[in-house]
């Protein structure tokens, strides 16, 4: 059995201390500031690899993330896996029952929201596949699919931590926001699941038809039976086992044989992990303190490595296209907020409190980088496109809190 050398395995511990150093310096620099701390983590990395310190020091970038070798392997290896704890985080975060108590507020918000900017994005790549770097005509359908998917999805985890930080999240538009957003997370993710599977269908083993069903029938189970039987283990686990580390290690036991399973089906292992995670998460015996535990222990140690490994991978520099960012920026913002100003306005919000939530729904991050990001590996997209949507993620979610700051003040002076 091979293993690392003595000196790959020094050049793994290095470049993971470096990473996450960076990542949080970055990070809480740039919070100081109101901006998400995935903004600064991603910023580290652009800053970290080839776009600016392989620039000036391409020895030194080799020494401490080499292009090839076990170092590397391992810590691709690591990153595979921050990522499938990202989505199970992320299924924590969303709860059914929240949705259903918004009712027609939050439905009509979330349809418009994902359904507008899925049909632009899937008409703009249909139509101008060229501009948005496709290579291939064949691949034209999921190509189109993926880039609506990218536009309508939204990014739960920034979404909350805005609402917080505006002390907004308890409050009636909070409330839409955080269950429409919720929705829209879950609609968005069965359809990119589809989408790989459409991907990969002519180097599976299993055709479409089978993984659409076994994706609907998975999503269902565990929602149903295997939410169930969490609910009847949590109590007994929580007595027997040890406090915290009994349900932290249960937890992701249960995500990465989730994310196995889905991966071996041949949907991609993300979304096996983000169901396992609305099971576990929505499950009435999770306390609240637990889950606290789990998110920042995935969050603070495992997601800024993974985003930092984005500007790792590319080069941020050589592959900005100021034509294609401000037109991805574009369709986006205006789409999602458009889309969502419209559900609410239906739903019987005024001007200000529809704005305030469409700017709210704008908010984009992880989801969206973690779903660029697999495209890419699947070969769906570019590294130019790739970038666009990074930096489009990277502007809403700083645009974004201000601005719907600035129209909830409208709402207090009506």
């Amino acid at each position: 059995m091979s293993k690392l050398s003595h000196q790959e395995l020094i050049t793994l511990i290095l470049s993971l201390g470096v990473m996450l150093l960076s990542a949080r310096l970055l990070g809480e620099l740039l919070r100081k500031f109101g901006i998400p701390l995935v903004v600064g983590e991603i910023l580290a990395g652009i800053v970290l690899g080839p776009s600016l310190f392989g620039q000036l020091f391409p020895e030194s970038l080799q020494f401490i993330f080499p292009s090839a070798g076990g170092a590397t392997l391992a810590l691709n290896g690591i990153t595979q896996m921050s990522v499938i704890m990202l989505l199970f985080v992320a299924g924590l975060e969303l709860e059914l029952p929240l949705i259903l108590k918004q009712g027609k507020a939050a439905g009509l918000t979330s349809i418009f929201s994902l359904a507008i900017p899925f049909a632009i994005g899937f008409f703009a790549a249909y139509y101008a596949g060229d501009f948005f770097g496709l290579d291939d005509s064949n691949h034209l359908l999921v190509f189109s699919l993926f880039l609506g998917t990218a536009l309508s999805i939204t990014a739960l985890p920034v979404i909350a931590r805005i609402l917080m930080d505006l002390k907004l999240l308890k409050t009636r538009i909070g409330m839409i926001v955080i269950s429409s957003a919720m929705l829209n997370d879950l609609i968005g993710w069965l359809i990119f699941s589809l989408v790989l599977g459409l991907m990969n269908e002519g180097n599976s083993e299993h055709s479409l038809t089978y993984t659409i069903l076994f994706t609907i029938s998975y999503a269902v189970i565990l929602l149903t039976v295997g939410k169930y039987l969490i609910d009847k283990a949590l109590p007994w686990i929580q007595k027997n086992f040890s406090w915290p580390g009994g349900i932290l290690s249960i937890g992701l036991s249960l995500c990465f044989l989730g994310a196995a399973l889905t991966e071996y089906i041949g949907i991609h292992g993300v979304f096996g992990a983000f169901i396992v995670g609305m099971a576990f998460g929505d499950s009435v015996n999770l306390k609240e303190q637990e889950r606290e535990i789990i998110q920042q222990f995935i969050t603070n140690i495992f997601a800024p490595l993974f985003f930092v490994s984005i500007g790792l991978r590319i080069n941020f520099v050589s592959n900005f296209s100021i034509e294609l960012v401000a037109v991805v920026t574009a369709l986006a913002m205006i789409s999602k907020i458009g889309g969502a100003w419209m559900g609410a306005r239906l739903s019987g919000l005024n001007n200000s409190e529809s704005m305030a939530i469409g700017f709210g729904m704008n908010a984009r991050g992880a989801m969206e980088i973690i779903l660029g990001l697999l495209a890419l590996e699947a070969g769906i997209i570019n590294d130019k496109l790739f970038v666009a949507l990074v930096v489009m993620a990277i502007l809403t979610s700083v645009i974004s809190g201000p601005m719907m700051q600035v129209f909830c003040k409208e709402v207090v002076k009506k």
